[in-house]
């Protein structure tokens, strides 16, 4: 039966279909659902709760055609496999299927793919099995208990604070958790505390290094006044160092485990400045199947929405054999690593790695695109680090004391690479920087050189990013890694967060929904209760426990809840405060407020109706223009290009010449720059640095030419040329219409006088030749 010639096997994307379908050969017809074939009403809440929870499907809109097309291939096949995602949501579409395309049981089976290549869809097509109803349970219950919660909870928000918001199980709490954030850091308060550094020599041999001042005797000692330092300072300065301790060692550090769902999601957010949803795109790509060179199409990772890091033993072996023979037996571990998958974790799938190892990034690089080779380059390397051996390191610490004060200096040098020669940690990338230590031993006598103190305040908790944010949405049981990424779009897309650089602050509406949500709904908002929620879908899916039992179990609580939020909301509106900026009005001098239209954010005055003033938001970079010292601002040019510009450089003054009434547009300053500007300023001339645009750390670099480190253009690194005040780019395209309306009206005045002084200058004209030929009349009469 597996066999059969007419056999028809239904996944959900046509790349996926195209794969798979040139593995099983001219015996199966494999086709694309495109997703979804039945979903819940969008028009109505879809749920009979009354009834014991029934959902009522309908077919989705626009899917016509392909229902019509699958029921007519499927009532001609002998045999049918439903080959979607092996997650629940796939089962859930299998389901769908079966059931909208009237599949009888006895030719219909489901079958998953772990990877997609000729082995693993062969073997699972000759291994089908029935569908997997506890999956799809679990399913339906997440799907109904999210239509719940936001059919009812949006209703009352759009009646109560402002139309278009919505509330959900996850969305709600992962807004709530950028907001607590934010809270922490509104109550932060810096502490004092200091650095005190002593730059100690050889006593007439070479050699020099920096000690950082560590405590008395062998108790480590904070710092948090200037009195303090002083004190000690004084005491140093009259007192020799003696090198008490020189310990030598070795120190070992271990591989991270190969990827799951939010570490992939992390790192590509980190290092390649991907977001969430853009990763799971792309590895979507790789997974379904990419034509190579020399292999046809194959997918190149495993499934790529996974919490677990079990790693199958033919991996395992595939990649001992390639670390053996393309870096050596010492880069092998020695066995196996096995890494242990956390508490609570579904384990259904293996961790995300490379479906064939040997196909290695710069052997496929030309056949990816760029996106789908920096990811895929990520995950090779991370899952191939993780069997290799330890990177070595020679650590060296010695301990210097003067006047019973201990200064410490610590370095470690790389010994052994390890997997290091593969895949390199954060933590990696900074062993190693610091000076190596002179070959000093104990009882030797040093001079103190210089000794400096720097003050430092404790810094608050840092916004979360993107990154950060699904890690802890992770730690604390929040989602599932199919829901990670969605939501933070989310959250973004209703405005509940906004994204400065890579921090996500939360705005007033997402401050005001949380404060509305913890005081109505608790539950819905607090981080135990959804976590518990997420467990007892995983028991659902296990079997355990009934959907129903889990649904009505929660609805008792909701349900008054909203009735009692209803009473306690009647006849009220709640306010959003408007977000107000630094930013001040040009024509009447207030304060900007953030306002969101059609087009999203933008400033506007306060003073509306009386003033009507708007202008773009703007985000403000580090540092200071190099040209004047005012504001650098991100700006976007007309093609979708970022660059920055002083806060004068995109403003001109009109100035009209009083002899030809010729009005000409004069910037202000015109610096502008694709650069990047930092923090940090030039140790030469104390002007802005700058470092390249783009991905993972840059070195800044000077770009004031009247500097002794100026850096010239051409040695910057970059291919484009640096826009100047003659050739910028386009600016934002509301201050370019204001910006024009005003040149246009001063030009079209101007033209206006113009054309009445030379209608002038043209009568006079003409008024004088009429007189010149009057004249020569007569004479020519005379002729």
């Amino acid at each position: 039966m597996a066999k059969s010639r007419t056999a028809l096997v239904i996944v959900e994307s046509p790349a996926k279909a195209r794969t798979i379908e040139k593995y099983l050969g001219s015996g199966y017809k494999v086709v694309a659902s495109m997703g979804h074939l039945r979903d819940l009403p969008k028009s109505t809440l879809g749920v009979d709760i009354e009834g014991g929870f029934i959902p009522e499907y309908v077919p989705v809109k626009d899917r016509a055609d392909i229902i019509d097309e699958l029921k007519r291939r499927a009532r001609s096949a002998e045999f049918i496999y439903l080959a979607t995602d092996p997650d629940r949501e796939g089962e859930a579409i299998s389901w769908h299927l079966k059931e909208l395309l009237e599949l009888p049981d006895e030719k219909t089976q489901r079958v998953t793919f772990n990877e997609i290549t000729k082995r693993v869809v062969t073997d699972s097509i000759a291994k089908p099995r029935a569908l997997d109803m506890d999956l799809v349970d679990a399913q339906q219950a997440r799907r109904i208990l999210d239509r719940i919660v936001g059919y009812k909870l949006s209703p009352l928000l759009w009646k109560k604070v402002r139309r278009g918001l919505s509330a959900g199980r996850v969305q709600s709490v992962a807004t709530r958790m950028a907001v607590d954030r934010e809270r922490e850091i509104r109550a932060f308060v810096p502490e004092e505390y200091w650095h005190l550094d002593a730059e100690l020599g050889r006593i007439e041999k070479p050699g020099c290094f920096k000690a950082r001042y560590h405590g008395d005797g062998e108790k480590k000692r904070e710092l948090h006044t200037e009195e303090e330092v002083e004190t000690i300072k004084a005491e140093v300065e009259k007192s020799p160092f003696e090198i008490v301790s020189v310990c030598r060692g070795e120190k070992q550090r271990s591989p991270s485990p190969p990827f799951i769902t939010s570490t992939l999601q992390q790192e590509a957010s980190r290092r390649l400045g991907m977001t969430p949803r853009r990763t799971m795109s792309v590895a979507q790509q790789l997974y379904e199947g990419v034509d190579i060179e020399g292999e046809g199409t194959v997918g190149l990772i495993t499934y790529m929405r996974t919490d677990s890091l079990r790693i199958s033993d033919e991996a395992l072996a595939a990649a001992r054999s390639l670390i053996e023979s393309r870096y050596g037996s010492e880069y092998y571990y020695g066995k196996p690593r096995v890494f242990k998958t956390r508490a609570g974790a579904q384990d259904a799938h293996e961790a995300i790695r490379p479906s064939i190892v040997t196909l290695t990034p710069d052997r496929v690089k030309k056949d990816l695109t760029r996106e789908q080779y920096m990811l895929y380059r990520l995950i090779w390397g991370r899952f191939t680090a993780s069997q290799m051996a330890n990177a070595v390191y020679d650590t060296m610490s010695i301990d210097a004391v003067s006047a019973g004060h201990v200064f410490r200096a610590n370095h470690s040098s790389l010994r052994f690479s390890g997997y290091t020669a593969v895949y390199e940690d954060r933590s990696d990338d900074e062993e190693g920087i610091r000076k190596p230590l002179p070959d000093l031993h104990e009882g030797e006598i040093v001079e103190l050189q210089k000794i400096s103190a720097e003050q430092q305040f404790t810094q608050p908790p840092a916004r979360y990013t993107e990154a950060t944010l699904i890690r802890a949405m992770e730690e604390k049981g929040i989602g599932r890694p199919s829901t990670y990424a969605p939501t933070i779009s989310t959250i973004t897309a209703r405005e509940y967060v906004v994204k400065e650089g890579r921090n996500l602050r939360p705005t007033a509406l997402g401050e005001v929904i949380t404060e509305l949500m913890e005081q109505r709904f608790p539950d819905i908002v607090d981080l135990k209760f959804t976590a518990r929620m997420e467990q007892s879908l995983d028991e659902i899916e296990a079997g355990k426990v009934s959907w129903r039992g889990v649904l009505n179990e929660f609805y008792d609580s909701f349900a008054g809840e909203l009735t009692a939020a209803e009473q306690a909301l009647d006849g009220t509106r709640i306010k959003v405060p408007d977000e107000v900026s630094e930013e001040v009005c040009d024509i009447c001098g207030r304060h900007m407020v953030v306002k969101s239209g059609r087009f999203g954010r933008f400033l506007a005055c306060p003073g509306y109706p009386e003033c009507t003033f708007t202008k773009p938001l703007v985000v403000e970079m580090p540092g200071k223009c190099p040209v004047c010292g005012a504001r650098i601002l991100k700006r976007t040019s007309r093609n979708g290009y970022t660059f920055y510009a002083c806060e004068n450089g995109s403003r001109t003054e009109l100035v009209t010449d009083e002899k030809t009434a010729e009005v000409t547009e004069v910037r202000k300053c015109g610096f502008m720059s694709w650069d990047v500007p930092v923090k940090e300023t030039c140790p030469s001339c104390g002007k802005t640095m700058f470092k390249l645009s783009g991905r993972g750390a840059r070195k800044p670099f000077c770009i004031n030419p009247d500097c002794e480190a100026f850096v010239p253009e051409d040695k910057r690194g970059h291919k484009k040329k640096a826009p100047t005040a003659e050739s910028a780019p386009a600016v934002d395209k509301q201050e370019e219409k204001e910006t024009a309306k005003k040149t246009t009206s001063a030009k079209s005045a101007a033209k206006k006088a113009g054309a009445a002084k030379t209608t002038k200058k043209s009568a006079e004209k003409k008024t004088t030749t009429t007189r010149k030929r009057t004249a020569k009349t007569p004479e020519g009469e005379k002729k």
